[in-house]
């Protein structure tokens, strides 16, 4: 029997995973809005590259479902980075997108307690999007190069027209909040050990 916490968040990452290639979109339009500070604009593209590089951190070769649930998480961390800015442009940035943004901080709490340190794991990854590089491409040209934007936005279109997961999928493979934080655990102790050697 789950718990009521889990329980909602299950419910959260299911409602996430279809919500998706929709919320990969709202990250597309926060890179493409120039009057978002340069760094928001850079964290968006950041979320962008790690969700449709096919090598990400959580991946399961058998299960799509856990793969792409790390992706849905972090892209709301992101986002909620974003979003934690006051000023107006971001403000009236985040208005254009109720169904994301309002909640996003209950929502994560949900996350918080039924992940626990698993959370703050995935969180941190947050501080390094910027950092990413995607074909040899540091994130900042992404903004400055129309090559590199377009070539990014193909892979992006990609990723929603081939995205296998859907409403009947997730009710099928996601019924417990284990089915995704054991394996993100297993990722984690595997980093852990990378760290040490």
């Amino acid at each position: 029997m789950l718990t009521s916490a889990e329980s909602q968040f299950v419910d959260l990452v299911r409602s996430w995973l279809v919500s998706l290639p929709h919320d990969l979109k709202i990250a597309f339009d926060a890179m493409d809005d120039e009057n978002l500070a340069r760094a928001d604009r850079e964290l968006a593209v950041g979320a962008i590259v790690y969700i449709v590089l096919p090598n990400d951190v959580i991946t399961d070769r058998n299960e799509a479902v856990v793969s792409y649930a790390d992706d849905a998480i972090l892209l709301r961390l992101a986002l909620r980075r974003l979003s934690a800015k006051k000023d107006e442009d971001t403000e009236a940035f985040c208005e254009r997108f109720p169904e994301l943004f309002e909640g996003l901080d209950r929502d994560l709490e949900v996350c918080a307690k039924t992940m626990g340190e698993l959370y703050a794991w995935l969180d941190a990854k947050v501080d390094g999007l910027r950092a990413q590089t995607f074909k040899g491409k540091k994130i900042a040209l992404f903004l400055d190069n129309d090559e590199a934007r377009e070539e990014l936005f193909e892979k992006g279109l990609a990723f929603r027209t081939d995205y296998p997961i859907d409403d009947r999928t997730v009710t099928d493979k996601l019924k417990k909040a284990s089915t995704v934080t054991d394996v993100m655990r297993r990722r984690k102790a595997e980093e852990a050990r990378a760290a040490g050697a």
